[in-house]
C-alpha cells in the first residue's frame, strides 16, 4: 500500500472549505498577504482540527489586489519581515487551537520566483528557519529553492499539481493559455497515476520528464473540484494507493 499526500490552498475567498476538507490530508492557509485575516484562518484552522488534515501557511508578497500573482520590488528584509509576520499571524491561530503547525507553501509569484531565484529562495528558507526548523517545506522538485532548503538541513516535500499541465523544464503551463488546467476527471487521474506509479509526467507537448512527487496540490477554485477530487482518491484507492492520514467523506 503506497501512500500520498493531498494539499489544497484555502482560505483565500470561495468558500468551499467545509467541501473540500473532508477530501485532504494538508491544507494550506492564506494569512493575510495574497486573501485572508484572522477570522479566515480561524475558521480554516477550525474544520482542519475537525476532519485531522495538517495545517500550513501559504504566505505570499503582500498584494491583495493582484491576489500575489505579482512579483513585487522589495527588498530582502522587507520580504523577509511580511512573510515572517504572516506565518507567525497564522501559527498563533494554529497554536491557540491546541495544533502545531506543519508546514510552509508560498503562494502564486513567490512560489514561482523562488523556484529560480537564489534571493527570493533564501528569504522564504531564512524565515522558517527563524520561526522552526521543523516545518516542512512544499517545493518544486529540482527547484533552486529545494535544493536550498535541503543544503540547509531542512525538510521538504516535493509538490506535484493534479490540475495543472506541465511545460518540458517542469515549469506550469501558463494560466493565459488554454490547456494549463486539467478539468476532465479521467485525464487527472492518469496524470497523477503516472507521476506516482512512474515518477513522470507527461507535459504539455507529449514528452515524458522525470519528477518526483510527495504531495499533491488540488486548486480550490477549480471546476468541480470537490467532484473531480472524489474521483481521483476513488480510483488511486483502486490502485492501493490511499490519503495520509485523512477522512475520505465519499
Amino acid at each position: 500500500m503506497k501512500t500520498i499526500d493531498i494539499n489544497c490552498d484555502l482560505g483565500e475567498g470561495i468558500g468551499n472549505e467545509s467541501v473540500l476538507m473532508p477530501l485532504l490530508s494538508s491544507c494550506n492557509i492564506a494569512c493575510g498577504g495574497h486573501a485572508g485575516d484572522l477570522s479566515t484562518m480561524s475558521h480554516v484552522v477550525e474544520l482542519a482540527k475537525t476532519y485531522n488534515v495538517k495545517v500550513g501557511a501559504h504566505p505570499s508578497f503582500p498584494d491583495k489586489k493582484n491576489f500575489g500573482r505579482l512579483i513585487l520590488n522589495m527588498s530582502s528584509n522587507d520580504l523577509f519581515d511580511t512573510l515572517k509576520f504572516q506565518i507567525e499571524s497564522l501559527q498563533s491561530i494554529v497554536e491557540a487551537q491546541q495544533l502545531k503547525l506543519h508546514h510552509i507553501k508560498p503562494h502564486g509569484a513567490l512560489y514561482n520566483l523562488a523556484s529560480v531565484d537564489v534571493a527570493a529562495a533564501t528569504t522564504v528558507i531564512n524565515v522558517i528557519k527563524s520561526i522552526d526548523r521543523d516545518l516542512v517545506l512544499y517545493v518544486p522538485f529540482g527547484s533552486v529553492i529545494s535544493k536550498i532548503a535541503q543544503q540547509d538541513g531542512l525538510k521538504v516535500m516535493f509538490e506535484g499539481f493534479a490540475d495543472r499541465n506541465y511545460n518540458e523544464d517542469l515549469t506550469l503551463v501558463s494560466r493565459t493559455e488554454p490547456n494549463a488546467m486539467i478539468y476532465d476527471p479521467f485525464k487527472m487521474f492518469a496524470h497523477v497515476y503516472n507521476m506516482i506509479s512512474h515518477g513522470k509526467v507527461t507535459t504539455s507537448n507529449g514528452v515524458e520528464v522525470a519528477l518526483k512527487v510527495d504531495t499533491f496540490c488540488m486548486h480550490g477554485d477549480g471546476n468541480n473540484v470537490a467532484e473531480n477530487l472524489r474521483f481521483l482518491l476513488k480510483n488511486l484507492a483502486t490502485k492501493s494507493i490511499q490519503i495520509n492520514a485523512f477522512n475520505y467523506g465519499f
